[in-house]
């Protein structure tokens, strides 16, 4: 879920601040919130996805919670306000994409999910609490969802579906 520009400024200038801090944000992509992972999904999978996301209406996103996740590499995100209306969407986009993905990572699944956008990932430990030292506190950020869109983390192509 790609953002609009009044949220995407607002991210964009909190990744501002942690490069400031000497913490390297995460800029691969425009600020966004991934509901699923998978190393292929296939055209026909996209169409259904298409298909499904114009009935469904995607709710705006609160983004406002500022944590990390610890794993192999350590990842700043600023967390979203999880209710029904965004855990049905989740719901809706895992249907159609059960069974007909390559590879889809357990951390999006139903029930696995913690939905939020990457600040920054690959830190050590003295770049994680930089990084919180200067964004800590974070003023909740109004998502309204602008594009809804495959990225693809090896050719970096967008591909918007509605």
């Amino acid at each position: 879920m790609l953002f609009e520009d009044r949220a995407n400024a607002a991210v964009t200038g909190l990744l501002d601040r942690l490069d400031q801090a000497g913490v390297p944000s995460d800029r691969q992509f425009p600020p966004h919130v991934t509901f699923a992972m998978a190393s292929d999904i296939p055209a026909k999978t996209r169409a259904a996805l298409r298909a499904d996301l114009r009935v469904l209406s995607v709710p705006h996103l609160w983004l406002y919670t500022l944590s990390a996740f610890s794993s192999t590499e350590n990842v700043l995100v600023l967390g979203a306000v999880v209710d029904t209306e965004l855990l049905a969407v989740h719901s809706a986009v895992h249907d159609v994409l059960a069974g007909k993905v390559r590879n889809p990572s357990s951390y999006y699944l139903p029930g696995s999910w913690v939905p939020h956008c990457t600040l920054a990932h690959g830190m050590t430990e003295t770049e994680t609490a930089a990084g919180f030292q200067a964004l800590f506190p974070v003023e909740p950020v109004e998502a309204r969802v602008k594009q809804v869109a495959i990225l693809d983390t090896v050719s970096r192509e967008v591909d918007v579906l509605v």
